[in-house]
């Protein structure tokens, strides 16, 4: 059940957004994006990654399928490794498999998964879902979690 819908109207405002949800974000969380090219999934990864204190670049892993970044917890000075997948070239469950996509997900760290519908359709994993949409304006974009 989705709770919030964000308006954004620029790649800062979607980064922000990022930054606001990585609020409820924890160690062991699995989050699925899901939306078309270009609705700003990627940016609101930068976000989150902003609040967890990635330092370094971060972008779509397109091409890679998964980037690792440690982070760290404010509040409990915890670190935490992000893994951020992009499952967009990937088309089949073994390939998946081959990566050990399982030995990501665990308690110490946080995965966020760009088109993640191969995950939900293949694996038993509690995905947290946002949604993310074109708006009616050129930069216009709606997210909802």
């Amino acid at each position: 059940m989705q709770h919030k819908i964000i308006n954004s109207k620029s790649y800062r405002e979607t980064i922000k957004a990022g930054r606001k949800y990585a609020e409820s974000v924890n160690p062991g969380d699995v989050i699925g994006l899901k939306g078309e090219l270009g609705t700003g999934k990627t940016q609101f990864v930068k976000g989150v990654c902003e609040y967890f204190n990635v330092n370094g670049i971060v972008n779509s892993p397109t091409f890679l399928i998964v980037n690792e970044y440690n982070g760290l917890k404010s509040g409990i000075n915890k670190t935490v490794q992000i893994h951020h997948f992009d499952l967009y070239r990937v088309k089949f469950k073994e390939e998946l498999d081959t990566l050990g996509f399982y030995e990501f997900i665990n308690k110490d760290s946080i995965c966020l998964i760009e088109w993640c519908e191969l995950v939900s359709e293949n694996y038993d994993v509690n995905l947290k879902i946002v949604n993310f949409e074109y708006g009616k304006g050129k930069n216009e974009r709606i997210i909802r979690y």
